[in-house]
């Protein structure tokens, strides 16, 4: 086989989670080239992953720009040369992750012989040779989709080992934020995601952060710069040092390898806490992604309702009771176990 594409355009806890099947596909197919398709601002995290030999790029915005200004011909041009750089691979099997319109229409443009898709909806299931279920296998296990999907198609049976690239730049950027602005021994909170109702209550996040400090542990905030004003919000008075919108995403990646522990929201900078296998506690409510993290050292905590996981469509008029109902106490109560099993509050090197 000459070359495998793998389609994962988006977004950040979902590539984190499928990362393991580059590698399966390449100790499948020793001799094939793996390529990553994605959109701009998630390719930093295959850029530099040891198993994915070339990452292509999607313009979506290029896309979206002509198509708002009803610039036709120039979109046709745009999509005809996209066409043409991903067929000049000579990809022979092209896998759609996403299971969306657009990534299939991407997977069907690579001129792949073979076209599998995962959960292929939207009308993309027609442009596949073979979809495979999204809701099959141990869905109670991290990356359970991914997992079914290498399975299914006969991969090798490899340690679910989640990765993610990061260049030199990377970790001098990191190590300076840690040397620099945080000092000392240090927990991570996640608060951030894209839907509130999978947001934890910000007088909850109040009292586990002084619970936390009262501990010796400096407690570091991480988010993306659109979380930059709420972020200002949940530090006020308070101890927390505040890096959300100052991070590249390998950068938080490697702020939160050395972190001592984790605590977040179903968001993918929580999902990296299991991947580097630091103590980590999920909050999960109205999205359940799994419920058990295939580490030894990692925790979710979920009040199954009557209504959850809801996901986009709630029900409870804004009350989000399954977060809500969550206290810091359950949260500690976790959390400590896990500390006391770590190694002591002493700061980690990087290589």
């Amino acid at each position: 086989m000459n070359a495998i594409l793998i389609v994962r355009l988006s977004a950040i806890g979902d590539i984190v989670m499928a990362s393991p099947v580059a590698e399966a596909l390449s100790k499948s197919y020793p001799d094939a080239s793996i390529l990553w398709l994605t959109q701009p601002d998630c390719a930093a995290l295959v850029q530099d992953h040891p198993y994915i030999d070339e990452v292509i790029i999607w313009p979506r915005s290029q896309w979206q720009a002509q198509w708002r200004n009803r610039q036709l011909v120039s979109l046709v041009k745009s999509v005809y040369q996209f066409r043409k750089q991903l067929r000049s691979r000579n990809i022979d099997m092209a896998i759609d992750l996403q299971g969306l319109l657009k990534s299939g229409i991407l997977t069907w443009l690579s001129g792949a012989k073979k076209k599998i898709g995962l959960g292929s909806k939207e009308g993309s299931q027609w442009l596949m040779n073979r979809v495979i279920s999204r809701d099959s296998g141990n869905t109670e296990l991290i990356g359970s989709e991914y997992r079914w999907l290498c399975q299914q198609i006969g991969l090798k049976n490899l340690p679910w080992q989640m990765t993610i690239g990061a260049s030199k730049q990377a970790y001098k950027r990191s190590n300076e934020l840690i040397s620099q602005t945080i000092h000392a021994p240090y927990i991570v909170i996640c608060p951030f995601t894209t839907r509130p109702q999978k947001h934890w209550h910000d007088a909850g996040w109040s009292e586990l952060t002084s619970r936390l400090t009262t501990m010796g542990l400096k407690v570091v905030m991480l988010g993306g710069p659109g979380d930059a004003e709420y972020a200002q919000k949940l530090c006020h008075n308070s101890d927390i040092i505040n890096l959300v919108g100052e991070t590249k995403l390998t950068e938080a990646a490697l702020i939160i390898q050395q972190a001592k522990a984790l605590i977040g929201v179903d968001t993918g900078l929580t999902h990296m806490g299991h991947m580097h296998a630091i103590p980590t506690v999920a909050l999960f409510g109205s999205t359940r992604p799994y419920l058990h993290t295939d580490t030894h050292n990692g925790k979710v905590i979920y009040h199954a309702l009557h209504c959850s996981p809801c996901k986009r469509n709630p029900t409870c008029g804004g009350r989000f009771q399954c977060l809500t109902d969550i206290s810091p106490d359950h949260i500690m109560a976790q959390l400590k176990p896990l500390l006391d099993n770590s190694s002591p509050l002493t700061m980690k090197n990087i290589e």
